[in-house]
């Protein structure tokens, strides 16, 4: 009896540990990322995924939400020529309410709310973070809202 209980206590076990590691795996990558963007890193690029969704949810005047879509390389393209406007203002987000919600497939969702440097706003985002094959942790989808109207143009 002794035997079967030890048993079914290390198939629970086990894998909570798991998610609990996969959980504070994905929080340090989360952590590494903020770090790399608001230090205006070349690095930053490369914690996406070849073929992330990113996703800007753009909040209009009106209070509409728009979801506007693009992948990877275009989203790549648009960071780097930021980056130096970013630096000049000294722009940073900082990230409040961060919670780790582990999901399928050693992905776990890092949800926040966003304070862009320069306002007082703030914004609701999410990262999920995939374990790759080499043991890196990166994000295969992203979701930030903004009220940068300028989105709306790539809006479909």
């Amino acid at each position: 009896m002794r035997k079967i209980l030890l048993t079914l206590l290390a198939i629970l076990v086990i894998p909570l540990s798991a998610l609990a590691d996969d959980k504070q795996e994905a929080l340090n990558a989360f952590n590494s990322y903020v770090n790399a963007a608001n230090t205006y890193s070349n690095e930053t690029t490369t914690y996406y995924t070849p073929n992330a969704k990113i996703i800007r949810q753009v909040i209009k005047p009106d209070g509409g939400l728009v979801n506007v879509v693009t992948n990877t390389s275009t989203y790549i393209t648009q960071l780097k020529l930021g980056q130096a406007g970013a630096k000049v203002k000294k722009y940073k987000n900082n990230y409040t309410n961060v919670v780790a919600t582990p999901l399928a497939k050693g992905k776990v969702k890092i949800s926040s709310v966003r304070h862009p440097s320069v306002d007082n706003d703030s914004l609701k985002a999410y990262m999920i973070f995939q374990k790759q094959p080499n043991g890196k942790w990166m994000i295969v989808e992203e979701m930030m809202q903004t009220r940068q109207q300028i989105f709306l143009k790539y809006a479909k």
